[in-house]
């Protein structure tokens, strides 16, 4: 006795097939179901992500970094100076 490929067999073949190629083109699973959301909303989450990309912050972290950097080569190189090995 022969099986015969029902429809629901090609659709399940179809669906797994194209799950595969996409996770090998985009390396995880795409989600096609999920629903738009309007940029008109309110997202507290998006405007916190975006305040902490203001100019002043970065200035402000740059300052303490190349303090911190300025430090660490003057005693390096007091050190190299003192004991040049």
């Amino acid at each position: 006795m022969k099986k015969r490929i029902t429809q629901d067999d090609y659709i399940k073949a179809n669906r797994k097939a194209s799950r595969e190629a996409e996770i090998e083109m985009y390396g995880h699973p795409i989600c096609h179901k999920r629903v738009h959301q309007s940029k008109k909303v309110y997202n507290r989450r998006k405007i916190k992500a975006a305040d902490k990309k203001l100019p002043y912050f970065f200035l402000q972290d740059s300052v303490t970094i190349s303090r911190k950097l300025k430090r660490c080569l003057s005693i390096y190189l007091s050190n190299y100076l003192y004991n040049p090995s």
